[in-house]
């Protein structure tokens, strides 16, 4: 019989930016190496923060995507960023998770940052002796304190609830090494339970599409060097920074247009910016196949996080972007991950976050450099998807972090079995 896998996740398909791609591939790439994988999920939402038409009313929908069973159920979303809201979101879908059959899986896989949904599964799966693992996208209260979202007692009080949980799980899967050692140094979470597994891109490395095209149909001009930055527009991402460095463009002369394309609860305060503020636009999100060719169509392709920001996430943009086979300009601290993951691809340079007449004179730099060069330069992204961020890398990961609890699984399992 095939080992039974649940996995608990807010965010899944067709959500198609932030955690949710990753979570959706796992599930049907396990289910297609031979494990019997379902997967509790909740409404899509992300990243415009407002339930997807055709969703409104699907809490206890169940569907098949890719071949996976999906149970949806309802919880409700909030429309501004404030944690209290969020908070509530994640109890109410962790509270109908558990009320939800599930019937006997041998592993059940929560996907944080959602911390207190997983902990209340986590509460369910200890009640029938089912081992977990944590699969840590984002270090929550690391977000916490470095967004300024929650003051130093509150940090505290949720650090140690964080830790508590993890230390719990039979196993953690961690997106990076930066993780692991966060969590072995901050958290008291013992290395051996931790197995790092790299998101992997999951765009098509040479999409078919004609760039000129898809420049022309959003009205780039060929003169326009173009800075494109996707994906969730919120607090870590500051993108007020970008639009203060299109006005020192426009103040400047660069050639340079930056453009926003995606959702998130700062999008309304963006696209007021974007109407009195020359090279600049935010753009609605995309399909995947126009998402693909924009990164293409674009000059050079941005990450941009709050300054401070040294350790709570890995942008899952990057992975896209390197396969893009376009200059990355990131502006983040040199501590960060996401500067980390930049060196070891050698896929662009990096800038001081927070300061708009870096981002130009980096954008500017970055632009001249790769014209000069005829694009020799910065160009390892696609190299390090091949060797690092592979599909089947992460799956070979994730699978031998599950078969290490199937002796778990099997120990619980006994004792039930001899009373029964």
């Amino acid at each position: 019989m095939a080992p039974r896998i649940l996995i608990v996740g807010l965010n899944y398909s067709p959500e198609h930016t932030g955690i949710a791609p990753y979570t959706a591939g796992m599930a049907r790439a396990l289910r297609e190496v031979g494990w019997d994988t379902e997967v509790i999920t909740g409404l899509p939402h992300y990243p415009q923060w407002q339930v997807r038409e055709g969703y409104e009313h699907s809490g206890g929908r169940r569907e098949a995507i890719d071949g996976v069973p999906v149970l949806r159920v309802g919880h409700p979303v909030p429309h501004d960023a404030g944690q209290i809201r969020r908070l509530g979101m994640e109890i109410v879908f962790g509270l109908r998770t558990v009320t939800a059959p599930w019937g006997k899986p041998d592993v059940v896989v929560v996907i944080t940052p959602a911390l207190f949904a997983s902990a209340i599964v986590r509460v369910r799966a200890a009640l029938t002796r089912t081992p977990v693992i944590a699969w840590v996208h984002d270090i929550y209260t690391a977000g916490l304190s470095e967004t300024g979202a929650a003051k130093g007692p509150v940090t505290r009080v949720m650090r140690a609830v964080e830790g508590t949980f993890l230390r719990s799980c039979e196993g953690v899967v961690v997106i990076h090494d930066r993780f692991s050692d966060y969590l072995r140094r901050h958290m008291g979470v013992a290395g051996e339970r931790i197995t790092t597994v790299r998101n992997w891109t999951h765009i098509a490395e040479s999409p078919a599409v004609d760039t000129d095209a898809l420049r022309r149909r959003f009205g780039w001009a060929p003169e326009d060097v173009v800075v494109l930055h996707t994906g969730n527009m919120g607090a870590k991402q500051d993108l007020a920074n970008v639009a203060a460095a299109a006005r020192v463009a426009e103040r400047d002369g660069a050639p340079l247009r930056f453009v926003l394309v995606g959702g998130g609860h700062q999008r309304p305060q963006l696209q007021e910016l974007a109407s009195r503020t020359p090279r600049f636009e935010v753009l609605p999100s995309v399909d995947d196949d126009t998402y693909a060719g924009l990164l293409r169509a674009a000059d050079i392709l941005l990450v941009n996080e709050r300054p401070g920001l040294t350790e709570m996430c890995v942008p899952s943009k990057l992975t896209s972007y390197f396969t893009a086979d376009r200059p990355v300009l990131a502006a983040v601290e040199a501590q960060s991950p996401s500067a980390a993951e930049l060196t070891a691809a050698d896929a662009g340079i990096r800038v001081e976050p927070g300061d708009p007449e870096a981002l130009v004179a980096g954008a500017v730099s970055l632009h001249e450099e790769w014209i000069t060069t005829g694009g020799a330069t910065h160009r390892g992204g696609r190299r390090y998807v091949r060797e690092v961020l592979s599909r089947g890398a992460a799956v070979r990961s994730f699978v031998s972090a599950l078969h290490k609890l199937r002796p778990v699984a099997a120990e619980r399992r006994e004792p039930a079995a001899a009373h029964s």
